[in-house]
């Protein structure tokens, strides 16, 4: 038999077991649907008996739609669950964001407070700044001046708070301060620059305390006073300085050149500084001298200890302060603290 008649007849033998296995399955589908709706279509009677003598109720109805109605049950129970966790879920989630809300509150007022001192700060420091500046000579900034209410960065900041309100305000606050603040960075730099060029007058001017790190106390101050020794009353030229002990060390109060190394019964050991500018001072009753005529010395710098020498009653400094030949209160030129 010819190969090509051997497969013609396989694939027609294949086809028709398909065809007949479909056609089964198909008549089995069908019986079983059958089956099906014939269970479902089955009748059903419910019966209700009342306790009492009152007629019975007969319900009639079939299995399809008993399980329909279990069905609908079932999934109208499910969803009530569902819903109900999902209003528990939200519930819990409101209560959550009311928490947070009112935290929020609370910090918002805690900045709006600060934010109100920071403002009334920034206002003193407009004034201060403004005194500062005029006293100095400098021009201030176009826009900042203290009488300008129309420009002035600042009374711009404080009329907002008449026309702003909620979260808009704080922010026209904080931005009105800024920008007054950017301006004031110029007249304080100016202010440093002047500083800075005047750091060498203030070097070369007798404006320190004579006692290294600030030490001692004023013991007898300068005029009228009455003497320790004689009882008699006699103008103070001077300062007396003292630590209640000897050798603590004394320094030069502006720089200068060495003068004077001397003894007198007076004065003790002393020394006298030439200074810039007519200044000249002297440092007396001292125990030790660390300087030499004609030395330069520095503002600082350690010239001689505290002592007891000449005309005095315990270790102290005699400091005076000359202008030319005009002996003046040395207390003009130093941060003197007469209650140390």
């Amino acid at each position: 038999m010819p190969r090509s008649r051997r497969y013609k007849r396989l694939e027609k033998d294949t086809v028709n077991s398909l065809t007949h296995f479909i056609a089964q399955a198909a008549r089995g589908a069908g019986r079983a649907v059958s089956r099906f709706f014939a269970v479902c279509d089955r009748k059903i009677t419910i019966m209700i008996v009342p306790h009492s003598q009152d007629r019975v109720f007969n319900v009639q109805t079939n299995v399809f739609a008993i399980v329909f109605g279990a069905v609908i049950f079932c999934g109208i129970l499910a969803s009530f669950f569902y819903f109900n966790k999902q209003a528990i879920s939200s519930s819990l989630e409101i209560s959550r964001l009311t928490e947070e809300n009112r935290d929020t509150l609370a910090s918002l007022d805690e900045l709006m407070d600060e934010n109100e001192n920071l403002l009334q700060t920034a206002k003193r420091f407009q004034s201060s700044l403004t005194q500062s500046l005029s006293l100095l000579g400098i021009a201030q900034p176009a826009g900042t001046s203290a009488g300008d209410t129309a420009g002035s960065d600042l009374s711009s900041l404080f009329s907002t708070r008449d026309i702003a309100s909620g979260s808009l305000q704080e922010t026209g606050d904080i931005k009105q301060l800024t920008s007054y603040l950017e301006g004031a960075i110029q007249p304080i730099e100016q202010i440093g620059r002047m500083l800075e060029t005047q750091e060498t007058l203030f070097s070369d001017i007798p404006s320190i305390w004579p006692l290294k790190n600030g030490v001692g106390h004023i013991s007898m101050e300068f005029g009228q006073n009455v003497h320790p020794i004689t009882g008699q009353w006699y103008i103070h030229k001077g300062l007396d300085f003292s630590t209640w002990r000897q050798g603590d060390p004394i320094v030069a109060t502006a720089n200068g050149q060495v003068v004077t190394v001397t003894y007198d019964s007076g004065f003790g050991n002393y020394v006298i500084i030439q200074h810039k500018h007519g200044f000249y001072t002297r440092y007396a009753h001292m125990s030790a001298v660390y300087v030499k005529k004609g030395q330069f010395v520095s503002q600082h710098d350690v010239i001689g200890a505290i002592g007891n020498t000449g005309l005095s009653t315990g270790p102290h400094l005699h400091y005076e302060v000359h202008i030319g030949s005009d002996v003046v209160d040395p207390a003009k030129y130093i941060n003197v603290r007469t209650d140390q």
